[in-house]
């Protein structure tokens, strides 16, 4: 199951004097949803409006109109009598959710090799090569959000506003995960070696390629995934460990 136990929530800065000018519920829908991706709010936690509240010095109106916006986008949902709650990504929803995601960022690859200038190649690569030096140092974190920025402008890049609005709307799943499979014994650096056959498609211009490679990174992810949750976890204190 990929979920985490911890259900605390760090101190944050108020929100009030940060958002003048733009609307109080998104501004605090977007805190929301960073701690949420960053963990800050863990898989099952429970909400705690009135310490957010007092957190951020905002009154409890804007939360509940932020907290609508993520049950709507599916990152929470509401318990009855008990407020909200994170979502927890299961064994079956990886499954499920890999595949279709695979399809998808495909389809990106392969419009973004076509319609990429230059100067957005180049963009591309170096992002690569921050991935590059994330891995040299074993580096899980840097690598993790490196390589979502790298996701995330291929998918720009493809310039298609239907393919933007449904993969943008899954992708936010997949950061549920936060790259859990990186994890695993020998990923980081075959995550690497796809993200290398990647990026030579993407200059290339090669658009079938491309989306061959992707596809084949994203259900990649799936199978690490799989493995892991497979082998059973030893004991404290096992002196087989």
């Amino acid at each position: 199951m990929f979920s985490d136990a911890a259900s605390t929530v760090s101190p944050a800065p108020p929100l009030a004097g940060s958002l003048r000018g733009s609307s109080m519920h998104d501004g605090v829908a977007a805190r929301l949803r960073a701690m949420i991706f960053e963990r800050e709010l863990a898989p099952g936690a429970l909400v705690d409006e009135k310490l957010l509240a007092e957190q951020w010095q905002i009154s409890r109106t804007p939360l509940r109109e932020a907290l609508k916006v993520l049950v709507a986008e599916g990152l929470l949902e509401l318990l009855p009598r008990q407020g909200c709650r994170v979502i927890e990504m299961r064994d079956a929803d990886a499954n499920d959710l890999f595949p279709v995601m695979a399809m998808l960022e495909g389809r990106c690859a392969a419009e973004a090799a076509r319609k990429a200038t230059p100067a957005q190649r180049l963009q591309l690569q170096q992002l690569h090569e921050q991935l590059e030096l994330a891995a040299a140092a074993g580096d899980i974190d840097g690598y993790y959000r490196t390589n979502h920025h790298f996701h995330s402008l291929v998918q720009a890049l493809a310039a298609n506003r239907w393919l933007e609005r449904v993969t943008s709307d899954l992708r936010k799943f997949l950061r549920l995960m936060r790259g859990r499979q990186l994890k695993a014994p020998g990923r980081l650096q075959a995550s690497l070696a796809e993200h290398r056959r990647l990026i030579q498609a993407l200059i290339a211009g090669d658009a079938a390629a491309a989306e061959h490679e992707m596809h084949a990174h994203l259900l990649a992810q799936l199978h690490a995934l799989q493995a892991m949750n497979a082998t059973p976890s030893t004991p404290p204190g096992d002196p087989h460990a």
